[in-house]
């Protein structure tokens, strides 16, 4: 759940903005049929098995377009729910309920989507150490929405933007010189409550982050053996990552390794929405 403050400064212009993408001057086709307000009450139904998430925000575009809306849900984020299940009622002025439709069904159909797919991804990570990670390969302006279901699905947040943690990647480490004096500028110069990660691409580039004082290393697109000697040589002196292509395919093999965390990127830039509608729209309160 989001507090209200996180509401109004974060969330509100991201939703006010997806209203206006979809409402340029009005709705022509709602306003050529209701030129006033009418009561009215719609179904929101699940058509596919998943793991819901985005209620909050499916109910906020509603009242963001007419705070007498109401929206009451037999269900709450991180809940499985079922094909054919009906999981809520949105209760309003109908063409605000028509209006909204669209704008609230994409955010909540992404946001379970990705839950789901969380879901999954974490337990086949169950009986193991490893937490499963997200990172920033997110739909522009969509990152809080997408990071914010991947944890409830089971996962966890890798860094929510730059300013939340020092990642060296390959780029950092060219332009700096090495890794070691990549680290050492990191050091220098980052807040010192950031711990320092170091992306790895082989074997000696693990030696040298593991001597720099790297407090977590990455271990990015190595295969299974590799992994499991730089594991070795890593040996407890840092926390270990891998990184690179992982998918629920690919878990099976690397779930073995003595790591700390796996992230995969397909968490959020490939996972398929869960099918949801919103249907049954009729007039409440003796209207015809």
């Amino acid at each position: 759940m989001f507090d209200e403050t996180t509401m109004r400064l974060h969330i509100d212009p991201l939703l006010l903005g997806a209203l206006r993408e979809d409402i340029t001057s009005e709705d022509v086709s709602t306003c050529s049929i209701l030129q006033e307000a009418v009561p009215g009450s719609v179904d929101l139904l699940v058509k596919e098995d998943g793991i819901i998430c985005g209620l909050q925000i499916f109910a906020r575009v509603f009242t963001l377009l007419d705070p007498d809306t109401e929206t009451v849900f037999t269900k709450k984020d991180g809940d499985a729910v079922r094909c054919g299940e009906k999981i809520g009622e949105v209760h309003g002025d109908m063409r605000v309920l028509l209006e909204g439709e669209r704008t609230a069904l994409n955010y909540l159909q992404r946001m379970s989507g990705i839950a789901t797919c969380t879901k999954k991804t974490a337990e086949l990570l169950r009986g193991t150490k490893i937490r499963l990670l997200d990172t920033r390969k997110t739909t522009p302006n969509n990152r809080i929405f997408e990071k914010y279901a991947v944890t409830v699905g089971g996962g966890y947040n890798h860094r929510l933007g730059l300013s939340d943690g020092v990642l060296l990647k390959d780029n950092h480490i060219s332009a700096a010189g090495g890794i070691t004096k990549a680290v050492a500028l990191a050091r220098e110069h980052a807040p010192f409550v950031r711990r320092i990660e170091v992306e790895t691409e082989n074997l000696d580039m693990v030696r040298e982050a593991v001597e720099a004082g790297a407090d977590i290393i990455m271990l990015d697109n190595m295969d299974h053996d590799t992994m499991q000697k730089a594991c070795e040589i890593i040996g407890g002196r840092a926390d270990i990552e891998i990184s690179g292509n992982v998918t629920q395919g690919s878990i099976a093999g690397i779930r073995d390794l003595d790591v700390d965390y796996i992230s995969s990127g397909a968490l959020t830039h490939s996972a398929p929405i869960l099918d949801l509608s919103m249907k049954h729209l009729h007039p409440v309160g003796g209207q015809n």
